[in-house]
């Protein structure tokens, strides 16, 4: 026994209740159904045409006896049917007041018809025939006047009727219980093989609950449970694709933080040295410089923990996007890039274009792109930012500097989380503003392309899906 709670009562239960047997009790139960009404149809329709014949048999032989010419016996004259009716009871009803002293003629190798005041009407003219079901002998009894006074009286036994649907009634018991279990035997053998598929998803499921392994289930056919284990593969493929980037991010970020933070806690420890009783000061200058390297190495970590985060939060699902105005999200990037951008000029050239996604990610992604170009140029540099349609259902954000360029080797790389090219190493930034911009552009559709400016700096376009505004 398991108490109320127990997990063992809940799995015994599921097991008990398993989709299978579902399936094969549903199976069995329609056939049930469908067996049980067509023997009970086919059943009611025999026994009313059986019951028919009988009445109509006996109706028959009834008029047969009553227009038969009369035969002199050693008694009396008696209906010639009386010598042809083996399989009935047959006699002639004589008419008297009451039923008690009315007199029943019959052969004498027979016993006589069972007979009451239905027949008596008959023999008496009140009532031109009679058939009804005498429940003492179980038979049905028909009467037919003969003459004034007179009545022939015919029953037959229901007997035989009643066998032939008693055995109609059994070979539809045996069929249909033979059906039921055909169908239940087929109905575990469908539920067998049509459930296969979901009992290897549900393996998978539990494999990858209790220990993690994301490989993907082999999927044979086009059905919808094909469908459904191609999808579970996808889900499975993302989840591994989340991971992946979860563990390399945390991989990518360890080493990053662990630069800043040793040489934060080495200057600090020098600060503190310096501090204690007894210990030689430091100078001024010392003093400051390392000042101003705590300062930076905060100003470093803070920039690098805001950039993660704002990868963590592009990565969470988005349930709506909402109209994006491109032109006015790159005006709103260039006002925030221009105050910071101390003597740098901005060359600008903007065409409206719309599209469907995230205002701030799209922003954010415009502003790392103008600030890479403004950390690159030279003083009284000028930046190019261009926006403009391809003619192709796209339109592009171009930001060209006017900078050293990037190398051929670095350009398939700068886009990559934590990526600082030869150039960029000795200067301020946390390696992930472009890693950025590709991960804002890949979830609105698009794309992002590093190459060289005509003016020799380097030029950094976003491609995105959309329509003219």
């Amino acid at each position: 026994m398991t108490e109320p709670g127990d997990p063992r009562g809940t799995r015994w239960g599921a097991r008990r209740f398993s989709l299978r047997g579902r399936v094969t009790l549903l199976a069995a139960a329609c056939v049930a159904g469908a067996v049980a009404l067509v023997s009970i149809g086919a059943y009611m329709v025999v026994r009313s045409n059986l019951y028919q014949q009988l009445d109509d048999s006996l109706l028959a032989r009834a008029q047969a006896a009553a227009n038969s010419p009369q035969v002199q016996t050693e008694l009396r004259q008696v209906p010639g049917a009386f010598l042809a009716s083996a399989d009935l009871q047959i006699g002639q009803l004589n008419a008297a007041p009451d039923v008690q002293h009315a007199v029943m003629t019959y052969p004498l190798s027979s016993s006589p018809p069972p007979f009451g005041q239905d027949e008596l009407a008959v023999a008496n003219g009140d009532s031109a025939e009679s058939l009804r079901t005498d429940f003492r002998t179980d038979s049905r009894v028909v009467a037919l006047p003969t003459g004034h006074g007179e009545a022939i009286v015919l029953a037959q036994s229901m007997g035989p009727t009643k066998r032939t649907l008693n055995e109609l009634a059994l070979v539809l018991f045996l069929i249909g219980g033979a059906g039921i279990l055909v169908a239940a035997a087929a109905g575990t053998a469908v539920a067998r093989a049509g459930l296969r598929p979901v009992d290897r998803l549900t393996s998978a499921a539990e494999r990858v609950a209790r220990t993690g392994d994301l490989r993907p289930i082999p999927v044979s056919g086009d059905d919808e449970l094909a469908r459904l284990t191609q999808t579970f593969n996808t889900m499975l493929g993302t989840v591994a694709d989340s991971q992946e980037r979860q563990r390399q991010l945390v991989a990518d970020a360890g080493h990053e933080l662990r630069t800043p933070l040793t040489s934060l806690r080495t200057n600090l420890e020098l600060l503190l040295a310096a501090s204690k009783p007894g210990a030689p000061p430091l100078p001024d200058e010392d003093r400051i410089d390392i000042v101003a390297d705590i300062s930076g190495q905060l100003d470093e970590l803070t920039q690098l923990i805001g950039d993660l985060v704002e990868l963590a939060r592009q990565d969470e699902p988005r349930e709506r996007f909402e109209r994006v105005e491109l032109l006015e999200v790159v005006e709103r990037a260039l006002d925030r890039a221009r105050r910071r951008a101390g003597e740098i000029n901005f060359d600008v050239s903007l065409q409206p274009w719309v599209l469907t996604g995230d205002n701030s990610a799209l922003e954010r992604a415009v502003l790392n792109l103008l600030d890479n170009a403004v950390k690159f140029s030279p003083p009284d540099a000028t930046v190019w930012v261009r926006l403009y349609p391809l003619g192709d259902g796209t339109a592009v954000v171009e930001v060209a500097d006017a900078g050293p360029g990037i190398a051929e080797e670095d350009l398939p790389k700068v886009f990559d989380r934590f990526y600082r090219s030869s150039e960029a190493r000795t200067l301020p930034g946390s390696g992930l503003g472009l890693a950025i911009v590709k991960h804002a552009a890949e979830r609105h559709g698009g794309a992002v392309y590093a190459s060289q400016a005509p003016e020799g700096g380097a030029l950094m376009t976003i491609r995105l899906p959309g329509a003219p505004g």
